[in-house]
């Protein structure tokens, strides 16, 4: 029997491909503050410094490729129903094969218009000021930033209820949204956590299994397991 499952990857699954996750230790951002470069208020007072900042940040992309636990996720949807929420702006799930997959936090690949948030182009070079939309507006990163709106958020929700696997991947289960997510999976629900510092207890959640490794060699792991158990 095909299975419903959704998984919910962030800065994790990404960091084994040399993607830096989202924030050091010291709360900085590649040497910014993350006000500076990722809200409506970084890039009202300083839009070059922003619009350079996600330039260099595309531009990682195409030095670096889709890992192990992105191509594990892509042989487990041959066999079941596999839908996955990332908080990843990158756009390795869709390189490695991934069909079905839902950017929360939007995609670096692709920018839009700052004055209408519904006219969103795809993006592959830099954006620089004087990049226009058709209606004459300065176009901006596809990225959600500190301050907004999560506008596919309840559409995340509604997926999430329908899950009989749900999967949470290089994702902190205490940080909105992905700890908001869990919530809306129903009781039944077997829930795999695997990050290589696990900030929960077995007893958190009912189901739980904790995976403590990276992504790159959790993920492989444990859709090995659900295949076998499939089978």
């Amino acid at each position: 029997m095909k299975k419903n499952i959704v998984v919910l990857t962030g800065a994790g699954a990404s960091a084994d491909s040399g993607i830096n996750t989202f924030r050091d230790a010291d709360g900085l951002w590649e040497g910014h503050d993350v006000m500076e470069v990722a809200s409506p208020i970084g890039f009202a007072k300083n839009p070059e410094l922003v619009l350079d900042f996600y330039n260099k940040r595309r531009r990682q992309l195409f030095e670096v490729a889709p890992n192990k636990a992105h191509y594990a996720l892509v042989e487990l949807e041959k066999h079941h129903q596999v839908t996955i929420i990332t908080q990843n702006v990158d756009d390795l799930h869709e390189r490695a094969g991934s069909s079905n997959v839902l950017h929360l936090h939007g995609e670096l690949l692709k920018a839009r218009s700052t004055r209408n948030s519904s006219l969103v182009l795809n993006w592959h070079n830099d954006l620089n000021l004087g990049d226009i939309s058709d209606e004459g507006h300065q176009l901006r990163p596809h990225i959600v930033w500190f301050g907004e709106e999560v506008p596919l958020l309840p559409r995340a929700a509604e997926i999430t209820r329908g899950a009989e696997i749900l999967i949470i991947i290089g994702t902190s289960m205490q940080v909105y949204p992905a700890a908001s997510l869990v919530n809306y999976a129903p009781a039944s629900s077997r829930i795999h956590f695997i990050d290589p510092k696990p900030n929960v207890r077995r007893t958190d959640y009912p189901n739980l299994n904790i995976i403590s490794e990276r992504a790159a060699v959790g993920v492989p792991q444990l859709v090995t397991e659900l295949l076998r158990q499939h089978h």
